[in-house]
């Protein structure tokens, strides 16, 4: 006799999503795609405010300029921010950093402050930030909701009261990452817009920052190339088939979509999905089925180029050798 949460898996390999792309006019089923992807994770609960944004530090780095800066996402919230801007490079692209579970942002800029933070660090290419800038990108580090100083520890992120308690106002994790990215963009363009290229504004992030990476690309405009790792996949293979944090859950989405449709959503975005061949949580397979399903929103519209997976040889982790290549390869197509 199954478990509950066997009885469930089982239960949901037979749902199939009602609104996935599969042909037709684009542009029609992104409307429609996109307005019900809001609603799911509850983007209506959300006010604009005044982001009074403060600057705390603005100093010389080894190499870089270094802005710390909080701003006010929603009336009460406020949301830590460290800006990088590489010496010697005018206008730079600009990279949105976004760290999985863990710590904490300072993981991506390289910085551990906790016991096995220098391992994390070192063991999958996550210092994001350093990374950037070494490729001549601005980078800025995020602290996502209940993480590092946003909810988090040195145990690691504090999602699963947050995340339960959201869903009870009918609000989910996810889009409450994703409005904390679109209002950190306002900021970066209100208040920095002379330091970066406006017009080359990019996501990335592995894990948990690729899931937020990933629902980034697909409802806000203002990026032009997302980088998701290690967090594309079907739902069945991994949300659905495992224990994962509760942060991933959208309610009632496996009715409508699958992650393939947030690629197709995100068309015709720059668009670099990384995958670890090992990684046991997004199996690779599940990978290269979101990934096929999701390019044929960009073989509709002719530009098949402009999408790309990159698996990683090893587990769950980015792979930097490998991915950095083609985000330059594809900015230069634009």
């Amino acid at each position: 006799m199954p478990t509950a949460f066997e009885y469930n898996i089982l239960r949901f390999r037979d749902v199939r999503p009602s609104m996935s792309y599969t042909g037709g006019d684009l542009s029609l089923w992104q409307t429609a795609a996109k307005e019900k992807l809001s609603a799911l994770l509850g983007m209506d609960r959300f006010e604009k405010v005044a982001p009074e944004t403060a600057v705390e530090f603005d100093r010389q780095e080894s190499g870089f300029r270094e802005i710390r800066f909080t701003f006010q996402s929603e009336a009460g919230y406020r949301v830590p921010c460290h800006l990088w801007l590489p010496d010697g490079v005018e206008k730079p692209p600009l990279m949105i950093c976004l760290q999985g579970h863990s710590t904490g942002m300072h993981i991506s800029m390289g910085r551990p402050k906790y016991e096995g933070d220098a391992v994390t660090i070192s063991g999958g290419d996550r210092d994001f930030c350093v990374r950037a800038v070494q490729e001549g990108f601005a980078a800025l580090a995020l602290e996502q909701r209940s993480f590092g100083e946003c909810g988090g520890n040195e145990k690691g992120p504090g999602c699963l009261p947050s995340a339960l308690t959201a869903l009870l106002s009918g609000r989910t994790t996810v889009g409450e990452r994703v409005w904390d990215i679109s209002r950190a963009i306002d900021v970066l363009l209100s208040d920095f817009s002379s330091l970066f290229d406006c017009s080359r504004i990019c996501c990335m992030g592995n894990s948990g920052g690729g899931t937020t990476t990933a629902y980034v690309a697909a409802l806000e405009d203002r990026v032009v190339l997302a980088m998701p790792s290690c967090a594309m996949c079907t739902f069945r293979d991994s949300i659905a088939a495992m224990h994962h944090c509760a942060c991933n859950y959208v309610p009632h989405i496996g009715g409508f979509f699958d992650m393939g449709d947030l690629l197709a959503m995100a068309c015709p975005k720059l668009f670099v999905q990384v995958s670890g061949r090992e990684d046991p949580i997004f199996p690779l397979f599940g990978a290269e089925e979101v990934f096929r399903a999701g390019r044929t929103a960009y073989k509709a519209c002719g530009m098949p180029d402009r999408c790309v997976l990159i698996p990683g040889n090893g587990g769950h982790r980015f792979y930097a050798d490998d991915a950095w290549p083609h985000v330059h390869r594809l900015l230069s197509l634009i």
